[in-house]
């Protein structure tokens, strides 16, 4: 199977050397990534973005938000979306929201019984706490950044809902919004992305990332808990990201339609 990367960063490159397929990545300089190794993939720019999409079986974002907001909504066959913060933007919510679409987890899991129960809770939270220093933003002024550099104790950095957070946030809060689309049930997006509350803590004294997840309503009372090692490639990214990125490619891999 011929699959599209779009991003060979940490993620990226962690599932060329999970899965055995036939590689094409999309990257934004390509000297820099010959220097680190190609793994046996196959390099490109966004210039030869509509060309590999054509030959490409499936395509793959691990690129980020702004990523998947600029390029996926050209994308007409099979894809997977890990950035999934990018749904938190209605104009690309609709377009990407296809029978195309397949989203991955990421760092959590339990969305199974989530989605099951969508329709019938009243309250889902999520608490993510992370390193400090893998939370400093291009936005911060320099005292908020030194702040963070020098917290010594865990402190609530955003409170609010996961639209808000992927604004402020957008390389640490995909799971916010995960969370929102798996618990939509039969109503619009926009209204889970609604209820879903957000507590984003910065953890000195943790270097996990950690999310805690509690919904109740009708259905029951549900909680859960993840405390995700880092990247063996990226000690700032969940090393559970690229292997649930891999297991949604296994899944979905023997329905793929191969050109």
């Amino acid at each position: 199977m011929k699959i599209l990367l779009l991003g060979f960063g940490s993620i990226g490159r962690h599932i060329v050397r999970l899965l055995d397929y036939e590689f094409t990545a999309m990257v934004r300089d390509l000297a820099a990534h010959r220097e680190r190794g190609t793994l046996g993939a196959h390099l490109i720019t966004d210039d030869g973005f509509d060309d590999a999409v054509a030959a490409a079986d499936l395509v793959v974002e691990a690129a980020g938000v702004a990523a998947a907001k600029r390029f996926l909504p050209r994308v007409h066959k099979p894809f997977v979306l890990t950035s999934v913060g990018a749904l938190a933007d209605p104009a690309i919510a609709d377009a990407l929201m296809t029978p195309h679409l397949h989203v991955t987890n990421g760092a959590i899991g339990g969305f199974d019984v989530l989605e099951a129960v969508a329709d019938h809770l009243d309250e889902v939270s999520i608490t993510t706490s992370k390193d400090p220093l893998g939370l400093i933003q291009p936005w911060m002024s320099e005292a908020q950044a030194t702040r963070l550099e020098e917290l010594t104790q865990p402190e609530v950095l955003f409170s609010g809902n996961p639209t808000e957070a992927i604004n402020k946030f957008p390389g640490n809060v995909n799971v916010a919004v995960a969370l929102a689309y798996a618990t939509r049930g039969s109503k619009p997006l926009a209204d889970s992305l609604q209820r879903v509350k957000v507590q984003l803590v910065a953890d000195p004294l943790h270097p996990e990332s950690a999310h805690v997840i509690e919904a109740s309503g009708p259905a029951g009372r549900f909680k859960f808990e993840f405390v995700s090692s880092p990247s063996p490639i990226n000690p700032a990214t969940s090393g559970t990201t690229a292997l649930s990125l891999a297991a949604t490619i296994r899944r979905i891999a023997p329905h793929i339609r191969r050109g």
